[in-house]
């Protein structure tokens, strides 16, 4: 497994933490999801380094990034990205995007075209009825349940993790996410996010429609779709039909579904069929 470059980057007020894998060319800028870190990235990463520059953030409150008291948004987000790619000098990015930070990267894309070269959205940033939005809720409730516990050890951690079906079968990249995000307290240890700021998050996130911005992306799209459900058959985060539309609406893109996959091992586990996909659509 290639470890990363840790680096901190400056964000609108914050400092965020980067982990870099790869050489100079085409900077491939990645953004986690609602309580995930940059780690979810280091196998999509194996993948992509020998041929670009891999960069994967810490969204604020989560992992080695500031955890400010508030200020937990799209919009704070995307001003995070802004700042950071003005930080470290890079006029545009390929920007890829999962789940949350699909919707990021849409958002993003769209109000700042002229900094984004290409989006890929994974498993993310289609406008889910209030229905759909209840059954994702549903499956990833296990994911949410860890934040503010606290644990003995790192290995009772990762019992909990490892009963999770929507995590199987389990691998050393799973291992070192999990590893990344808990910090010891007293009593054990835990996961860095806290709740509150996830809580934060979630309202604010309500009140965003995706929908809104597909017209405005000029940028070329990928959209990879997860086919199987976390908890049952139809939690999708990206059902098939938000995938349609996101095709008919958005000027310039294609959609590649992963079969097999959900909502996390569309990125935690190993797929030559995304990995040449990614590449193919990066390197056109």
């Amino acid at each position: 497994m290639p470890q990363p470059i840790m680096k901190k980057a400056k964000g609108a007020g914050v400092q965020i933490q980067l982990a870099i894998w790869g050489g100079e060319e085409k900077p491939i800028l990645c953004v986690h999801g609602l309580t995930a870190n940059c780690r979810c990235w280091d196998l999509i990463a194996s993948g992509l380094a020998s041929h670009y520059k891999v960069m994967a953030m810490d969204l604020r409150g989560r992992g080695l990034s500031d955890h400010p008291a508030t200020g937990y948004s799209v919009d704070h987000h995307c001003r995070d990205i802004m700042a950071l790619l003005d930080d470290m000098g890079m006029e545009k990015t390929v920007l890829m995007g999962h789940s949350l930070g699909a919707l990021i990267s849409l958002v993003f894309a769209a109000q700042y075209p002229q900094r984004v070269e290409k989006l890929i959205l994974v498993d993310g940033g289609g406008k889910l009825s209030e229905e759909q939005l209840a059954k994702v809720f549903v499956g990833i409730k296990p994911s949410l349940d860890r934040l503010g516990q606290v644990f003995p050890s790192f290995d009772s951690y990762m019992a909990m993790m490892k009963q999770a079906p929507f995590l199987r079968p389990w691998n050393q990249y799973l291992e070192t996410y999990f590893h990344y995000e808990v910090k010891e307290v007293e009593g054990g240890l835990r996961s860095r996010v806290q709740p509150g700021h996830i809580q934060e998050e979630i309202l604010n996130m309500r009140n965003v429609d995706a929908a809104q911005y597909y017209q405005k992306i000029s940028r070329p799209v990928l959209i990879l779709r997860a086919t199987q459900g976390m908890l049952a058959n139809d939690d999708l985060v990206l059902p098939e039909e938000v995938a349609i539309r996101m095709m008919k609406e958005m000027p310039n893109a294609r959609q590649g579904d992963l079969e097999g996959t959900n909502h996390y091992t569309i990125v935690f586990h190993p797929n030559e069929k995304r990995d040449q996909t990614l590449l193919d659509f990066i390197k056109e």
